[in-house]
């Protein structure tokens, strides 16, 4: 049984040497009262990349040099960016070479005049791709992400290994939405006058309390830039106005590649009735893995349990055989 432990194993590292590496970005006082494991994480080497897809400049991290290892995508959510999976995706280097997308219009990346189901499936593919990775890639896909990630999975599925969904939830086709609650998930952005406002500001969308405000503070300082006199948040607030959501696939029964689903125990989004409904559209063979004690940001409130839960899920893909499609059969 996989299991992690409360040290990553990444080898022995001064944590003053880690400070000093990371203090660029993160403020070092607050990277010291970080566990342990989480500072070997972000010590852990990594490439910034950037790939053109369709005209727009595509940021994403990349870690592992060895190209013989299948790939693994880290797709984020709505607002958020690449950097929300660099204390994660160190965990999973022993057997992939794992890269992690900034989506056009949010992190890093450049902005468009439109954006489409197809744009966002593009640059996960363009990604893949410049970072040669293979038929045997894997794509995990948070919320939003998730999204995108069934659409890559529902139009190049028989190019890829499999696909995690996590907390994305794939509403049944009478979905009553009028009876729920909605939050915008992304907002007009302010200017501040300076980086520690903004940084100050920083809040998840769908709202939730998260205990680990080390990984909130890390995140919060990845996700402002300096711009128009002040600082603000690097997503495009205009994305929204030419996307559309509902052009992108609900169709899970259309998914050719092995599939798995993740979601929070406790996440106000991920509800028994959407449970219920993926789960029957979904054949048997695809596992639904709760995570206690975790909202719909499940590995900002349960890092290493979400860790724990997708390195047992990938190492079961490795040694079992797929049931779903004849693709890897």
């Amino acid at each position: 049984m996989l299991t992690v432990p409360t040290r990553a194993g990444f080898g022995k590292r001064d944590p003053l040497i880690i400070l000093i590496m990371t203090a660029k970005s993160f403020d070092a006082p607050k990277l010291a009262n970080a566990p342990q494991w989480f500072r070997e994480a972000l010590y852990v080497p990594r490439e910034d990349r950037t790939v053109d897809v369709d005209g727009c400049p595509i940021h994403y991290l990349l870690w592992g040099d060895d190209a013989s290892k299948p790939g693994l995508l880290l797709v984020h959510g709505m607002g958020a960016h690449a950097h929300w999976w660099s204390f994660i995706a160190p965990f999973f280097t022993d057997h992939y070479r794992v890269a992690a997308i900034d989506f056009g219009g949010f992190g890093d990346s450049g902005y468009r005049d439109n954006y489409s189901a197809t744009g966002f499936v593009n640059e996960l593919m363009g990604v893949c791709a410049d970072a040669g990775f293979g038929e045997d890639t894997i794509i995990v896909g948070h919320s939003f992400g998730g999204f995108v990630t069934l659409q890559t999975a529902v139009e190049h599925g028989t190019q890829l290994k499999g696909v995690v969904l996590v907390d994305s939830p794939v509403r049944p086709p009478d979905y009553d939405w009028e009876s729920r609650p909605r939050t915008a998930p992304i907002r007009p952005k302010k200017t501040y006058p300076d980086r520690k406002s903004a940084i100050d500001r920083f809040r998840l969308r769908p709202p939730q309390e998260c205990a680990n405000t080390y990984i909130m503070d890390y995140i919060a300082a990845h996700s402002v830039r300096e711009a128009n006199g002040g600082w603000e948040w690097k997503f495009d607030d205009n994305l929204l106005k030419t996307f559309k959501r509902g052009s992108m696939s609900t169709d899970l029964a259309g998914i050719p590649c092995r599939t798995a689903v993740i979601f929070g125990e406790e996440s106000k989004l991920f509800s028994q009735e959407i449970a219920d409904y993926m789960f029957k559209v979904l054949d048997s063979s695809v596992p639904f893995v709760s995570i206690p004690e975790a909202e719909h940001h499940i590995w900002l409130d349960q890092p290493l349990a979400f860790i724990s839960t997708l390195r047992t899920l990938l190492a079961e893909w490795r040694h079992s055989r797929p049931q779903r499609g004849d693709r890897h059969l």
